[in-house]
């Protein structure tokens, strides 16, 4: 017998319970559908566990450091990567916790098993009904009959015909994850924000890391300042980088990889990781059985989120938009308000801030210089964090912070942040974003000394020239 829902949930990853948790504090009856657990790629396999080893590579770096404080240690620290990697467990398995005690009070169904998206039959005159088949293979296939679908099938690693995965060799981020000890040496293909935060987080760890990347430039979204910065530390720290360089082969010798570059020196390491981005899933859930248009980019979806059946939408990185957790959330809570029948306002993506969580951390939001509109006119400040006196105190004085000001309309275009804590700065420039603040706003808002909001503030006073210390 078929079970009737309002609203079912390919997908209940970050965007999926999001969208769940706002749709049943809409009314609705919601039923997710979830192969794996709870939380998705984001917080198992993405971007919780890596900012926890992240984490613990900054707590090693800070011990490395201690002398330069004036703390003497007896004997010197120590990796121990079986505690680190027991410590993101933990943290990854609180939070699953908590996401499903988020699901539970919001009586929200979850299914544990994998749904195919059937298209019209006796079930329905539409596309839509979705049948469960559950991983505890002791229960009966389901199948459910929503009114409304939200897809958020989320991505998986990619890699190239000539670096297939075999996770213990040749690994993507989910293999690295998994990794029982440290390689001493390993080479990253790619130099994209997944590629630089594991080369950052190793480099502190011990291992040697060598990046390959096949642009003239680490970040190729980011700012070339800020590229040209980040390799500048990088290098500073002991980490090889490659540009302008393209992998032909990987291969097991002797107990080594050997990867092969094109006009270059072979290069020997332990591990080899490929980080040149993540394909949407689109495949192996039923959507040919329906007239969902999506290609290898994603599925097709307009403003509202809606595929090209109006009843179905599509959220996450399974659609063509930035893959980026928080965008995920956002997109969720955008299409369940749709179809709710709620005004809505189109997400501008253009004001998303992104964080890369390296060391230093890296964080924007609006344009870079690359990329503002060639009929604008701006004007561009920055401040050092060297002259910060939060950023001395800390022994993190490295970066700096770029404001883009329109000449004519006085309105803050961008911010660009490489330094200590930049992540969680950029709030306050995507704040003043969303509420339409000039520059002076910013610069002339009293922000506590000392702190490192201060070089935000330097920056947007710099733009009319008016920066205290500078």
């Amino acid at each position: 017998m078929a079970e009737q829902t309002d609203l079912l949930i390919l997908g209940g990853g970050t965007g999926g319970y999001v969208a769940a948790i706002r749709a049943a504090q809409g009314g609705l009856n919601v039923t997710i559908v979830e192969k794996y657990k709870l939380g998705g790629t984001c917080l198992h396999k993405g971007c919780i566990p890596t900012k926890a080893l992240l984490r613990s590579a900054e707590v090693f770096d800070t011990m490395k450091a201690a002398e330069k404080f004036g703390i003497e240690q007896k004997s010197q620290a120590v990796v121990n990567f079986k505690k680190i990697q027991e410590r993101k467990q933990a943290v990854v398995n609180q939070l699953h916790k908590g996401v499903e005690g988020l699901c539970k009070k919001n009586k929200i169904t979850v299914l544990e098993g994998e749904g195919a998206v059937l298209g019209p039959s006796i079930f329905s005159p539409v596309s839509g009904t979705v049948a469960v088949t559950f991983n505890d293979k002791s229960r009966e296939d389901e199948i459910i009959v929503p009114k409304k679908v939200i897809i958020a099938t989320g991505s998986s690693p990619r890699t190239l015909p000539n670096l297939p995965l075999d996770e213990q060799t040749i690994l993507s981020s989910d293999g690295m994850l998994e990794l029982e000890e440290l390689p001493e040496s390993i080479v990253i293909v790619g130099g994209g924000v997944i590629g630089v935060e594991w080369a950052s987080l190793l480099n502190s760890l011990g291992v040697k890391v060598t990046i390959v990347e096949f642009l003239d430039r680490l970040l190729i979204n980011e700012s070339a300042y800020v590229s040209r910065e980040l390799k500048k530390v990088f290098e500073k720290k002991g980490i090889t980088i490659l540009l302008k360089s393209k992998v032909e082969a990987a291969e097991l010798v002797d107990g080594k990889m050997v990867v092969t570059i094109e006009g270059k020196e072979p290069v020997s390491v332990d591990k080899v990781m490929v980080a040149i981005g993540r394909s949407p899933n689109v495949e192996g859930f039923g959507l040919q059985n329906t007239s969902v248009k999506y290609t290898k980019k994603g599925i097709e979806v307009n403003e509202f989120y809606q595929t090209s059946e109006g009843h179905i939408y599509a959220i996450g990185d399974c659609i063509d938009t930035l893959q980026l957790a928080h965008v995920a959330m956002k997109e969720g809570e955008l299409a369940v308000a749709h179809l709710l029948n709620e005004d809505v306002q189109p997400l501008n993506y253009t004001n998303v801030p992104r964080g890369v969580y390296t060391s230093p951390e890296i964080a924007s939001v609006g344009y870079v210089r690359e990329n503002v509109p060639k009929d604008k006119r701006v004007k561009i400040g920055t401040f050092n964090f060297s002259g910060n006196g939060k950023s001395l105190v800390y022994g993190e004085s490295e970066g700096f912070v770029e404001v883009i000001r329109d000449l004519e309309a006085d309105d803050l275009l961008g911010v660009t942040i490489i330094g200590p804590h930049a992540t969680d700065l950029i709030t306050e420039a995507s704040t003043a974003i969303s509420m339409d603040a000039t520059p002076l706003e910013i610069g002339a808002a009293i922000h506590p000394h000392p702190t490192l909001t201060e070089a935000v503030q330097e920056a947007a006073l710099d733009t009319y020239g008016k920066a205290i210390h500078k």
